[in-house]
């Protein structure tokens, strides 16, 4: 697993603690009954600190699961830094 998947997946457990390793990587709005309009708002917010990157509010819909978000910031080529 790549670093940037490692700190989305650390993103994801920010926003979703109780999922494990395993349930966060196949993550999704459907399969996450936590997942609603307010933890999509504060996971886009987390994932735009971390990878410090603004995500466009047009494209939010098509990311809806661990993969979507880890295919938009791979095809973005986003290498931000984590200020941790």
């Amino acid at each position: 697993m790549s670093e940037q998947e490692d700190r989305l997946a650390r993103c994801f457990a920010s926003v979703f603690p109780a999922l494990t390793p395993e349930e966060i990587r196949a993550a999704s709005i459907e399969s996450v009954a936590a997942w609603d309009s307010l933890r999509a708002v504060t996971l886009v917010g987390v994932i735009q600190q971390e990878f410090a990157v603004n995500i466009d509010p047009l494209d939010l819909p098509e990311l809806n699961s661990f993969e979507a978000l880890r295919s938009y910031l791979g095809l973005n080529d986003i290498t931000g830094r984590s200020e941790a």
